[in-house]
């Protein structure tokens, strides 16, 4: 009997892993344990699947995902809400482990999702360091925010909790700063990030370890990927507004405050900003546009290895 393609669907929960393995239709189910998930990891080897796809779900698979990858299988962690979208389109509505797992699997199938680079242990720490830095950011903003609606008693004790999530958020910031400098690739990619005007420190972090295919995909790729490429929304003779969507809302929120500044400090963007403007468009928009002008850039200089290099400017008598 000849061999056959497999592809792999996995429903990953805080006390177990549900494995649906397509065309066979084999299941196999293991605690979340170390053990578990090694036991899984050799039958899966065994198996020899073309992809394997599990869910993202906020941290929780990634023990999985690296003991995958480690062992050489094709793993690809994915939006969950491409999967829901993929169920209700193949007309599953209802919702149990074991259908969630045969859903991921035909979605596998399906859709072949293609594998990326999983980060490795030093980058899984900045990034849960990063992810860390966002929460204090947003708790001092919510005690900011209380403040305003606080009796005296209350605001004392609520500027000592700013005060020290502030310290946390400077402790972050300097185990980083620490990490990256031991790091010799880390160390000149952040130094060519923070060479173009509007990228600071915490975008040049999060480019560097949220975004690893910077410099690797062509520029429709990479915006994409983000979530600033404009998407038709057109029927017919209909012409629908362009809007964007998807991608990884954290590098996109990086970067809309790297476009925000550059729009003031960078003369490429400023002048691209400013042109938008003038045509009518808004500025909401032209930001949007700045961002994917920005991204374009950065992503042109990592392939490339180059720093930032501003248009020389032309003497009028030229």
């Amino acid at each position: 009997m000849a061999d056959v393609t497999k592809y792999v669907g996995i429903d990953v929960s805080q006390q177990e892993h549900v494995v649906f393995i397509r065309p066979t239709a084999q299941r196999i189910v293991v605690a979340n344990t170390p053990a578990g998930i090694d036991t899984l990891v050799e039958a899966l080897r065994q198996q020899g699947p073309a992809l394997v796809v599990l869910e993202s779900t906020g941290g929780l698979e990634v023990p999985l995902v690296w003991a995958l990858h480690v062992a050489g299988l094709p793993v690809v962690p994915v939006n969950p809400r491409q999967v829901r979208d993929f169920a209700r389109a193949s007309g599953v509505l209802a919702k149990t482990d074991k259908i969630d797992a045969q859903v991921i699997a035909h979605f596998a199938e399906a859709m072949q999702p293609i594998p990326r680079r999983v980060p490795d242990q030093e980058a899984q720490e900045a990034g849960a360091l990063l992810a860390r830095r966002r929460q204090l950011v947003e708790m001092i903003a919510a005690e900011k925010n209380r403040l305003l609606r606080s009796i005296p008693v209350i605001q004392e004790q609520t500027h000592r909790h700013i005060a020290w999530l502030d310290q946390e958020e400077q402790d972050i910031d300097s185990d980083l700063s620490r990490r990256l400098e031991a790091s010799p690739t880390w160390k000149a990619q952040e130094a060519l990030l923070r060479s173009v005007p509007g990228v600071g420190p915490h975008v040049a972090h999060t480019l560097m370890v949220e975004l690893p295919e910077l410099g690797t995909l062509n520029r429709k790729q990479i915006a994409t990927l983000v979530g600033v490429a404009p998407l038709n929304r057109d029927s017919g003779r209909m012409r629908g507004r362009r809007v964007i969507w998807g991608g990884r809302a954290v590098v996109r929120s990086a970067l809309y405050m790297a476009a925000l500044v550059a729009t003031r400090y960078n003369c490429v963007i400023r002048a691209f900003y400013q042109r938008l403007l003038a045509q009518g468009k808004a500025k909401k928009c032209a930001l949007i546009a700045c961002m994917h002008k920005l991204l374009v850039i950065l992503n042109a200089m990592v392939a490339a290895g180059t720093y930032w290099q501003p248009p020389a400017k032309t003497s009028s008598g030229s």
